[in-house]
């Protein structure tokens, strides 16, 4: 099979795509011929060293696929041959054949291409998680999202929109904002010619927020947690500001740790406020909760509440390109790769 692999991090030149032997099923895997391969910031991070949860170069990463069972392992029940399935893996998704547990894998319906499959499952399950498991989101309630241009911010605007009276705030680029009020966001906010923080308390009235989406990290927490009124709660859910480039900056780094508020309980309580923080890569330990959110996730899809908005799609050959895409925060959407 072919795969993209990291070869060592560095800048998107680092990708190569190289050959090796077809995975095989292990008891309770099945092999998916991969048609479509989700690309996320994280792997965007992993390339460039920042993601610690990546294996170390040489490797293959990608999270997400859509493709064709074409082999069962042992004991396999529910799956077979030839049957069209999305599936969450553990890294090596970027590949043409990769195996994946079968309480990881879900069937396709008939009319959702492998395109949007593989748009779903990372960044809608992180949208849906944070919203109705984590935030348990109510009508009315008044949401920012960071980076609501990408592919888990749409996510969320989609899904605000399946609760009555939900306000949303997106920060964006203002060339990106068109596309936000297309998705349901009632406030786009361009964080590159304006304070985002203060124009949120002009639009609240000095109120403030009932939910931060926070995908930035670093002083931009402190931030989100200004902004909160009493019972809000924010949800740190990535570090993106450590990404400054193509390249790791150790200063970037130091400064961006530095930032990081330090919270105590007592702190929380005294304020009636709420600190998650969401990291899809480890729930794997918890395959119902999963199976289940992702479930729900396609029954959205099938009543036309959700619908992946698909920024590019890559062959392997181009994954330097997709990488450059995201990295420059330039996708509006998901960015798909395919063999």
């Amino acid at each position: 099979m072919r795969a993209v692999w990291i070869t060592k991090a560095g800048g998107p030149e680092v990708l190569a795509v190289r050959e090796s032997a077809d995975p095989q099923p292990e008891r309770g895997e099945v092999r998916i011929a991969v048609r479509a391969a989700g690309l996320n910031f994280a792997e965007v991070m992993a390339r460039q060293g920042l993601y610690p949860d990546a294996p170390k170069p040489p490797c293959v990463v990608g999270y997400e696929v859509a493709g064709v069972v074409d082999a069962v392992g042992a004991e396999v029940t529910g799956l077979e041959v030839g049957q069209r399935v999305l599936a969450l893996v553990r890294f090596g998704g970027h590949a043409e054949s990769v195996c994946a547990p079968v309480e990881r894998v879900l069937p396709m319906p008939d009319d959702l291409s492998f395109v949007d499959g593989a748009a779903l499952p990372v960044n809608y399950l992180t949208a849906y998680h944070m919203l109705f498991r984590v935030a348990q989101l109510r009508p009315g309630a008044r949401v920012l999202v960071h980076m609501a241009a990408g592919g888990v911010g749409i996510a969320v605007l989609q899904l605000c929109r399946t609760v009555p009276g939900v306000v949303t705030f997106g920060t964006a680029s203002a060339a990106k904002h068109a596309v936000l009020r297309e998705e349901g966001c009632t406030h786009p906010i361009d964080y590159r010619t304006e304070d985002y923080a203060a124009r949120v308390r002009e639009l609240t009235g000095g109120e403030g927020l009932d939910l931060v989406l926070d995908p930035l990290g670093g002083r931009d927490w402190k931030r989100g947690l200004g902004l909160l009124r009493p019972v809000g709660q924010l949800i740190a859910y990535g570090f993106a500001n450590l990404n400054t480039g193509e390249r790791r900056s150790v200063r970037r780094l130091v400064g961006q740790f530095t930032g990081v508020p330090l919270l105590t309980p007592f702190a929380m309580m005294n304020r009636n406020q709420t600190v998650s923080g969401v990291n899809l890569g480890h729930l794997w330990g918890r395959p119902d909760l999963l199976r289940e959110e992702l479930s729900a996730l396609l029954d959205l899809w099938n009543e036309g509440a959700v619908k992946p908005r698909i920024d590019g799609v890559y062959p392997f050959a181009e994954a330097a390109a997709a990488h450059r895409r995201i990295g420059s925060r330039g996708n509006i959407g998901k960015v798909v790769l395919v063999p």
